[in-house]
């Protein structure tokens, strides 16, 4: 039960409908998408495309997303792979003369955007309204401005010098970052969701706008193509999943990185976490040791589906348990692949409810702050850095190659409870969210927090050598966890995000929203 003589947020409950994002605006737009007759996947459309200009530097156009849904009536999962592909004249040989791994912020990190098929796909199968009455919020807001709300503000201040070129005319006012309540517009961007609402895909893939994103790319060294733009195409997958603490959490297969929660989770089972001071330093060592040990897996096995061939590996109970005996309780390994190379011998969020109970669990990024840095000439969309996610290294099979997806850490989240949909979730952070994702199913049923009460929780990651710990940890469990071994460091913003929908038994929704972003959850 929440302290209320302390800060905090409460849940919101709803009957009708239910969407839960990082922007207000957005969050709103999601609503009256419902309220006009919408469902679901209208609403998480109209939503997620505006957050591309209320958090610019989170999403855009020129990224990637991924999404599950449950159909209305139904209990089956529903995987949409929304990530693009590098361009087919990429050649890992010759990026390797210019450096151990992908330059993040150049033209050669920038792969083909795959979200705008997503969406067009989402819309004509799924959706009630339309593209065009999907799109027409964002269309409305790039033209007419939004103010800039207080994280995004400190976000970009921190992203702002990844940007380059054109880029930097575009996201800064005047050469600067924008403070807290400056008007952003995006003009271009307006113009390319206007082709997209009247031509459907072939507004963004074909056409004037494929022209000056092939252009601008090519001006600067890329092999990307027309034909690289025009073949784009999402694909539907099936869905993993792994019980935990009597829930089911379903996931995005690869060249996701879902798996890894799975196997975290599954690492987590060999200990008495419900019996552990849920912030102290005796869950944060072990949560942080099966991280490691969970990545480790994560980077040698994920990568393209056509080359992953190690996932049933990865989420075998016996893989967990083998895993779980390497943990010592008492003391931070220094590394986790020596330990596990005997095991292993043989990668922004919206969510929404709507009426009939369809669920939508939708992510979609440009991966680094602004991603690649890097915005077409004209119309000014921003391109991804997606390709950062490759690995140089011969013959892995995460290895860059043209027309190859790389391995990916957005994923979308979704509970099923006694087989029925229970609560599409999300947790933004780059790579913590498989971490994110654990933690977040752990508090709930380990310690039973409600969604908003588990997402205020305090986090921490193993992030390589390092364990980032936020500041809602008191200082003796970071002394206790420095004692073990650990480098603690407090990271220089909060760790992630993240929204959740719970649909109760009675079917009431109940949502939360992160107070570490600006935005909120509604419902009617």
């Amino acid at each position: 039960m929440r302290d209320f003589h302390l800060p905090g947020r409460s849940a919101v409950y709803a009957t009708n409908g239910m969407a839960a994002t990082s922007h207000p605006l957005a969050a709103k737009v999601a609503v009256q998408m419902l309220e006009a007759g919408g469902n679901a996947v209208d609403a998480a459309i109209a939503g997620a495309v505006l957050l591309g200009i209320c958090e610019p530097q989170m999403t855009g156009i020129g990224g990637d997303c991924f999404v599950l849904l449950t159909p209305p009536g139904e209990d089956r999962v529903v995987a949409l792979n929304g990530s693009g592909r590098a361009p087919a004249g990429l050649d890992a040989a010759a990026l390797r003369a210019k450096g151990p791994v992908v330059a993040p912020y150049s033209v050669d990190a920038v792969t083909i955007p795959g979200a705008v098929d997503a969406f067009c796909r989402l819309s004509k199968d799924w959706g009630a309204l339309g593209l065009k009455a999907a799109l027409a919020p964002a269309i409305h807001y790039a033209e007419a401005g939004v103010p800039v709300a207080p994280r995004v503000a400190s976000d970009w201040a921190q992203g702002a010098a990844n940007l380059s070129g054109r880029a930097r005319d575009l996201f800064l006012l005047n050469g600067a970052v924008p403070k807290p309540g400056q008007m952003f517009r995006a003009p271009g961007q307006a113009k390319v969701l206007r082709e997209i609402a009247m031509q459907g895909r072939a507004g963004f893939y074909e056409g004037a706008v494929a022209d000056d994103m092939v252009k601008s790319l090519n001006a600067l060294g890329g092999t990307h193509t027309l034909d690289d733009f025009a073949q784009v195409a999402c694909a539907y997958t099936d869905p993993v999943s792994g019980g935990y603490g009597g829930l089911e959490l379903y996931e995005h297969p690869p060249n996701g990185q879902g798996a890894t929660a799975i196997l975290l989770l599954n690492i987590l089972k060999h200990f008495d976490i419900a019996g552990m001071d849920p912030w102290g330093a005796e869950r944060a060592h072990i949560e942080a040791e099966a991280t490691k040990l969970a990545y480790d897996a994560r980077n040698r096995f994920i990568a393209d589906p056509d080359h992953t061939t190690r996932v049933d590996h990865m989420m075998a109970p016996e893989t967990a348990a083998k895993l779980a005996a390497l943990i010592d309780p008492e003391k931070a390994m220094p590394a986790a692949a020596p330990l596990t190379e005997s095991v292993h011998k043989d990668t922004i969020y919206i969510t929404v409810v709507d009426k009939d109970r369809m669920c939508v669990s939708l992510i979609y990024s440009v991966f680094h702050s602004f991603g690649s840095g890097i915005a077409s000439d004209e119309y000014g969309v921003l391109f991804q850095n997606r390709g950062a996610g490759f690995t140089l290294e011969q013959g892995h099979p995460n290895e860059a190659g043209g027309g190859k997806r790389p391995m990916h850490t957005i994923i979308p989240g979704l509970l099923k409870k006694d087989g029925k949909p229970y609560m599409p979730f999300g947790v933004m952070g780059g790579a913590y969210q498989s971490t994110g994702h654990a933690r977040f199913v752990s508090n709930i049923t380990d310690f039973g927090l409600s969604p908003q009460e588990a997402m205020d929780a305090p986090r921490l990651f193993a992030d390589g050598n390092v364990l980032n710990v936020e500041n809602g940890y008191a200082q003796p469990v970071k002394d206790a966890l420095r004692a073990m071994g650990h480098n603690v460091q407090t990271p220089q913003t909060a760790i992630g995000g993240s929204q959740a929908i719970m649909i109760h038994d009675d079917g009431v929704l109940e949502a939360g929203s992160d107070p570490r972003k600006d935005g909120c959850a509604l419902g009617y």
